[in-house]
């Protein structure tokens, strides 16, 4: 992927994974919201987005960050964010599975899983591959009800 670990947003977020993985989860959050408060073009808000959606006790506004992300992905047009749709649209999908809309859902997981291919053959790639099946398989069974 092309992050780049100098950017003062990315920074931010990196930092707020390792809080959250401390189970530092408010302080995770302000570092996340730090990152959007300063974020200054849509590669930054893709990310700084991405994370704000991560700790959203309510699904609704998680979904509501995670569209923010893809949103902002699609306005960035150097290919800088082309390997995180996978994880883009995986996110919106779950996110709206969350909140009961199993059509939308399955929408995102399929234009996600078009995607696969993009991914490297990394853990990373392996557990968005694996997250999308499994969506994709939650979906069928919900449908099929």
């Amino acid at each position: 992927m092309n992050v780049d670990p100098g950017n003062h947003v990315v920074k931010l977020c990196a930092q707020g994974i390792e809080e959250e993985m401390k189970g530092n989860t408010s302080l995770a959050l302000g570092l996340y919201q730090k990152a959007w408060t300063i974020r200054t073009n849509d590669y930054e808000s893709c990310i700084a987005a991405h994370y704000m959606a991560r700790l959203q006790a309510d699904p609704v506004n998680m979904l509501k960050w995670n569209m923010e992300a893809l949103h902002f992905a699609d306005k960035v047009t150097d290919g800088s964010v082309t390997l995180f749709y996978p994880s883009l649209y995986l996110n919106v999908a779950k996110s709206m599975e969350d909140t009961g809309n199993f059509s939308e859902a399955g929408k995102y997981y399929r234009l996600g899983a078009a995607q696969l291919d993009i991914l490297p053959a990394d853990r990373l790639g392996d557990i968005t591959r694996d997250a999308i099946k499994r969506g994709l398989d939650r979906i069928g069974a919900q449908t099929a009800r």
